[in-house]
């Protein structure tokens, strides 16, 4: 695909070099924009699975348990595959699994059972999970290594950009049909049942066959198209040159601050996921917002939306403050905005729920480029246990989901807030790569 591996640190590193990378880093981020769009959509799919099947808040979030579970089990796999095909073909690979995923949701509406659902979101988690596997460790290497936050943080933004696409999207074609009751349904003859289930079966058969159509095709561009050949096993961060830090461990679990990583991806994706996916209900809540589902996903945009304009603004701003101490500081912020909800109604309560997006946005990739800093050789398998830790979104959801079925959905949020403390410790200390 590509002429052939980069040498050294120093050849990636330098500022004439760098300009190389313009054109790869810039279609890589049409990756971070699918895999945001499609992770977001399930925050729209979440209300409509819960309504068509009459779900419990805690039944419901398996979806999102399924879906995450999959980068704790192939996230290990997926480091193997890069280390076996290249970044590259890896990326193809993911977008081709991905496309799997979405087309599965044409039998499992058509057929109407839940647990076909589940495993299409598994397959389509599969190959996202790939593709942030190769993806993010890819952009980090390639630039000078003091801006790698800043850069990831940049092509997160994109990501951003599909999250707070989707939303919208799949309000108007998913949520756009009002759901109805299990009362209302036991009303209709069978003849209106069946109509309602084949127009349900439809509002989400149609929008997914044609996510499948763009995954493919974009992994047809990336099988054409030559992107640089990364050697990580020769990569040493600038920072490290002298101690050549990944020498010191025999695995990338040797490194304090790459676990300690691992375990803030854990509660980030976790704290994020866990808010997203109850804002549709929540905001339908008479004492938050009384809002339909088809408003309140509308909504959720400037809850992903706040995180895309984070994360252009953190960019810009990482140049200037270290990345830890912003981190820290964003995460205090966060924390802040969840108790408010919690102790408000109303517009208040809706606002400042709505606002943790801006102070979620640089998290993930600041957290990620300072855990996988001077890993060197060890940077696939980091970047896969980095990756592994995004089970959090598969855990701590459904915990969650089972405080809004014991206490309430409004105090419920208790869990992001105990997440956005320890994120904040690991902004202002634990990151620290020891000597």
């Amino acid at each position: 695909m590509a002429s052939g591996p980069i040498q050294s640190s120093n050849n990636i590193r330098t500022t004439g070099e760098a300009k190389n990378y313009t054109f790869a880093l810039t279609v890589l981020t049409s990756l971070f924009f699918m895999w945001g769009f499609l992770t977001c959509l399930n925050d729209i799919l979440i209300p409509h699975l819960k309504s068509v099947f009459v779900l419990s808040y805690t039944q419901v979030m398996l979806t999102q348990f399924v879906f995450f579970l999959a980068y704790f089990l192939m996230s290990v796999p997926s480091g193997k595959i890069l280390r076996k095909i290249g970044y590259q073909k890896g990326i193809v690979v993911g977008l081709v699994t991905a496309a799997i995923g979405t087309l599965l949701f044409y039998p499992a509406a058509g057929i109407r059972e839940y647990w076909i659902f589940l495993a299409a979101l598994f397959v389509l988690a599969s190959g996202i999970t790939l593709l942030q596997v190769a993806a993010n460790p890819y952009v980090a290497i390639l630039g000078k290594s003091e801006t790698a936050s800043s850069r990831l943080t940049l092509t997160q933004a994109f990501n951003s950009l599909g999250t707070t696409i989707a939303p919208l999207f799949g309000s108007l074609l998913i949520l756009s049909l009002a759901s109805k009751s299990a009362e209302e349904l036991a009303k209709l003859d069978t003849a209106g049942l069946e109509a309602y289930k084949a127009t349900e079966a439809a509002a989400v058969q149609m929008p997914y066959l044609g996510l499948a159509a763009v995954l493919l095709l974009v992994a047809a561009v990336f099988a054409l198209i030559k992107l640089p050949v990364i050697d990580s096993s020769q990569i040493v961060s600038d920072n490290n040159k002298d101690t050549k830090s990944d020498e010191k461990h025999k695995s990338a679990w040797g490194y304090k601050h790459l676990v300690l990583g691992a375990i803030g991806i854990f509660v980030y994706v976790g704290g994020e996921v866990s808010i997203g996916s109850f804002l549709v209900n929540y905001l339908g809540q008479p004492f938050i917002a009384g809002l339909k589902e088809a408003d309140a996903g509308k909504m959720v945009s400037y809850y992903w939306g706040g995180a895309m304009v984070g994360r252009f603004l953190g960019a810009a701003i990482q140049r200037y403050i270290k990345p830890g101490i912003l981190l820290g500081i964003n995460a205090l912020v966060a924390a802040i905005l969840v108790i408010t909800t919690m102790l408000t109604f109303g517009q208040i309560a809706m606002w400042s729920i709505l606002l943790v997006g801006l102070f979620n946005s640089i998290m993930f990739p600041t957290i990620f480029a300072l855990a996988i800093e001077g890993l060197g050789k060890h940077t696939e398998e980091g970047s896969g246990i980095l990756c592994m830790a995004i089970v959090g979104g598969a855990i701590l959801p459904l915990i969650q989901g089972v405080l809004a079925d014991k206490i309430g959905i409004h105090h419920a949020f208790l869990l992001p807030i105990l997440c956005y403390a320890y994120i904040a410790y690991y902004g202002f200390k634990g990151h620290e790569v020891q000597s």
